[in-house]
């Protein structure tokens, strides 16, 4: 917090001066997420850490699974294509071609990704990517345990929406549910693994959702040939040590 106070041997002009020099500038604010850390919170992010920390089963694989909108951007005038000394230029003007939407799915123990791409991400989205995790992906593990965020469609009534119930008991049963705390998406590895697909595939303008299938669909065998995996850093023992003034009981 900052108080400004008058002095009489200090001139507005130096405190300016000052204010400009140390980059404080008291009147702007940001708008931040301030997480409520209880033992809910603990609880389900020693959970998600606990997961990541295991050694690699085949027949319990770890799946981090989240789903990220995508804007469909169009050229409002044709670019100038990139010279000898100039580069490429392109109108700020653009078009708006809607959205589509992408699931993301990773093992956070193997170099292995999928993403698939869908007009929305509804119930019936979700529950049909965890049929396919299912029975697709892992079609022989007996368990996969999936981390995903809070997200009102993440739940297992979602297959029962969308399927009948002896595919939807079918499906569950191989799949085990691990929720990030509210307000912490963070947790989720496959978070990460978003960031650089935006950053190394979808950084420019993309008008229809076919190019975006065939871009989305050329990265991912890239990233899974090439062997790349999301180095986790962060344990449950260091949540203890950085977090131990805001978990709900102090260890003595």
């Amino acid at each position: 917090m900052v108080r400004l106070t008058d002095h009489d041997q200090l001139s507005s002009e130096t405190v300016r001066r000052r204010l400009a020099e140390n980059h404080l500038k008291p009147w702007r604010k940001d708008m931040w997420c301030i997480p409520k850390i209880d033992g809910e919170y603990v609880a389900r992010m020693e959970d998600v850490l606990d997961l990541y920390a295991e050694t690699p089963d085949p027949q319990r694989p770890v799946v981090c699974f989240d789903e990220s909108p995508t804007q469909l951007i169009g050229e409002a005038r044709e670019p100038i294509a990139a010279k000898p000394g100039q580069l490429e230029r392109y109108d700020c003007e653009y078009r708006r071609n809607g959205t589509v939407n992408l699931f993301v799915f990773m093992d956070a123990h193997r170099p292995w990704r999928r993403v698939k791409v869908t007009d929305r991400r509804t119930n019936q989205d979700f529950a049909e990517c965890m049929r396919e995790l299912v029975d697709v992906d892992y079609p022989d593990a007996p368990i996969i345990r999936v981390v995903m965020d809070n997200l009102s469609t993440h739940s297992a009534g979602a297959l029962y929406d969308a399927f009948p119930a002896p595919q939807a008991r079918r499906v569950l049963k191989r799949l085990e549910f691990h929720h990030t705390p509210k307000h912490a998406s963070w947790l989720n590895m496959v978070e990460i693994e978003i960031g650089v697909l935006r950053s190394q595939c979808l950084d420019r303008r993309i008008d229809n959702k076919d190019t975006i299938i065939a871009e989305v669909a050329a990265w991912e065998q890239q990233r899974n040939a090439h062997g790349a995996k999301i180095q986790w850093m962060f344990t449950t023992e260091n949540a203890r040590k950085k977090l131990r003034k805001a978990y709900p009981v102090k260890e003595s």
